[in-house]
């Protein structure tokens, strides 16, 4: 139950109030940025809240019980404030954002209303719009693991314990056809497909998934983004990139010579298998699906 402070109920319980939207968000790497959509910078809640930021709020509702509600926020980017390299690196998702009702002729008096996370974020433009997720939307995530054919753990990380050092390359951008297609120099020792699934990382910090890595006759190779670069890169520009995985069991054995940190499950079933029949072709004995 949310307790209104007396002082702030008085004022809503008046002819006329002069209220606005605050919002306080909290990175996962500790830092905090305080927002509101009010036309001067305002300070409670030992946070100062940045006015002009662009920030404004959709509609939001509030229900009992279990369920995921979700609003919006929307904004454009500031280099004092937020901007884009920061949303592109991913530091705000999953950060903590608490909405608060100010009287900003007393900032003194003001209310937490909700405390949500930020969800999904689309750019268009120099603009951006956020999803703010109620805590509740954790009900919703899979906890634990899963049994899959495929690992769950990322390529080098702890669970998975490859060393990357032997599976990086380091080149240069020669062209740039468009956002998503590269032609570069320095990998012509790597067989197609070597980077494919990898990661592009320029010398700018700037990062991409890569989907698809061609050798070429001259040395050269081409490389498919799986989404574009956010801007446009220069010939000369260098890079470096590591190699990727299918996440399957052959490739984590033969490849990485890793099968014994596999973090799937590649002798389970599945559900074709479960649900098949005893036909006279197929062999149903218990044995092992991979040798």
């Amino acid at each position: 139950m949310r307790t209104i402070p007396p002082a702030l109920a008085a004022h809503l319980g008046g002819d006329a109030t002069t209220t606005c939207n605050a919002w306080r968000l909290t990175r996962r790497d500790g830092v905090v940025q305080g927002f509101t959509d009010h036309d001067r910078d305002l300070s409670f809640a030992s946070t100062v809240f940045a006015a002009a930021s662009g920030f404004l709020a959709s509609d939001g509702e509030e229900e009992q019980g279990f369920s995921a509600s979700a609003s919006d926020v929307a904004g454009g980017f500031s280099s004092e404030v937020i901007n884009a390299a920061d949303l592109s690196a991913g530091r705000y998702d999953g950060a903590m954002v608490e909405l608060f009702r100010v009287n900003w002729a007393d900032p003194t008096q003001h209310v937490l209303l909700s405390v949500r996370e930020v969800g999904e974020v689309t750019r268009a433009g120099d603009k951006f719009s956020a999803e703010l997720r109620s805590r509740a939307n954790r009900l919703d995530q899979p906890q634990g693991r899963l049994y899959n054919r495929r690992c769950d753990a990322s390529l080098g990380d702890n669970r998975c314990g490859v060393n990357l050092a032997p599976y990086r390359g380091t080149g240069t951008i020669l062209a740039m056809n468009d956002r998503s297609h590269l032609v570069v120099g320095g990998l012509g020792a790597s067989a197609t497909g070597f980077f494919d699934r990898g990661v592009l990382t320029l010398t700018s910090g700037d990062s991409a998934e890569v989907e698809a890595h061609v050798r070429e006759a001259d040395g050269t190779a081409r490389l498919t983004l799986w989404l574009p670069l956010e801007r446009a890169v220069s010939a000369g520009e260098s890079f470096s990139i590591t190699a990727g995985c299918d996440k399957s069991f052959a490739t984590c054995r033969t490849r990485y010579g890793n099968g014994l940190n596999f973090r799937g499950f590649p002798h389970v079933p599945g559900s074709d298998f479960a649900y098949s029949y005893v036909d006279g072709e197929r062999v149903h004995d218990g044995g092992a699906l991979f040798e």
